[in-house]
């Protein structure tokens, strides 16, 4: 990525991708890198060290305390009970965890913390498929009905969890306007919409895994910034397949997300306003903390979704492994 990047050409990420999709490569062709500098080959043997593609603080927002919580879209009878039950104990794990958590610290001063609250399922049918208005829109409604439960929206990410079979897509549903005052916001959002085949919105039917990104409430003259954080149930050709077991991909996935999202929570505002000055951890040439790791593992994407062994001792869990300066690659700890 240029050393100084207009984001109304380049297209932050702030996505999930499997390596090698039409998605993939499409968004690689929006922020003017390459897809891989790496054969497989090269990458079966282990990463070599990338200091080039390191993490940069542009300065703006991270979250120190993170709280997040998963909704589950879709009413009880769509979820398996287990898999919710899976889901929502490896990422409190994950999350949690003080080696996995050791290569976010390197990016803050003070010591970092995670919480999560309790998940909830969200009643009524699930559509087919689900547009970033959509999922915009079910960030503000779970924020104005007081389900953070009093934490800060301001270090909360609101995790909306698909259920098998919704195509997610990374583009506004037909026909939305936005409300009065925002035309020229949601123009430069539409100029960043990226395409499959030049007219198609990109989706998790071609490679799209999930994104995280924000949106804003204004009740009483207060503006607040919602934070969350959208992602498929990974199986067959929807999303990002990795692991055997979709709950699995479901927890990678959101382990992902999650990491961004504190590392660098404002990065849809970027694409609203243009100013690079509200990124917060992010690399020039690779994107986002999890975005480089699956760029240089290319179709190897077992090289960084992985099962890690937790600190503690007391089991493993699902995830995919983020990028640390202080390796020059991705790890699993520090």
């Amino acid at each position: 990525m240029q050393e100084n990047f207009d984001p109304a050409v380049t297209r932050p990420l702030n996505v999930s991708l499997l390596a090698g999709s039409k998605a993939h490569r499409a968004y690689y062709d929006r922020t003017g890198s390459s897809v891989s500098e790496l054969t497989a080959d090269q990458l079966a043997a282990g990463f070599p060290r990338r200091a080039s593609l390191n993490l940069h603080d542009f300065g703006g927002k991270t979250i120190t305390d993170l709280v997040f919580v998963n909704h589950y879209l879709g009413g009880s009878g769509t979820w398996d009970p287990a898999d919710m039950t899976s889901i929502d104990g490896a990422l409190a794990q994950a999350m949690s965890d003080s080696g996995l958590q050791s290569v976010i610290q390197q990016y803050y001063d003070p010591a970092i913390s995670s919480r999560m609250l309790p998940s909830v399922v969200l009643p009524g049918a699930a559509p087919d498929r689900i547009y970033k208005d959509q999922v915009e829109a079910l960030a503000a409604q779970i924020f104005t009905s007081g389900a953070l439960a009093g934490a800060d929206p301001g270090s909360t990410v609101i995790n909306i969890m698909l259920p098998r079979g919704v195509v997610l897509v990374d583009g506004f549903s037909p026909g939305f306007t936005p409300p009065p005052g925002q035309e020229a916001e949601h123009e430069r959002r539409q100029r960043a919409v990226v395409k499959i085949d030049d007219d198609q919105d990109a989706d998790s039917l071609n490679g799209l895994g999930g994104y995280h990104g924000s949106t804003h409430v204004t009740s009483a003259g207060t503006d607040t910034a919602v934070y969350y954080a959208v992602g498929v149930y990974s199986e067959g050709s929807n999303g990002i397949p990795v692991f055997g077991q979709s709950w699995k991909n479901v927890v990678a996935t959101f382990y992902h997300e999650l990491n961004e999202a504190r590392t660098d929570p404002d990065v849809e505002d970027v694409i609203r306003t243009n100013d690079t000055s509200k990124l917060g951890w992010y690399s020039k040439r690779g994107g986002e903390i999890g975005d480089i790791p699956m760029k240089e593992a290319g179709t190897n994407l077992t090289l960084v979704f992985q099962e890690v062994e937790l600190a503690d001792g007391s089991g493993t869990v699902p995830v995919q492994l983020m990028w640390s300066n202080k390796n020059a690659g991705p790890a699993s700890h520090i």
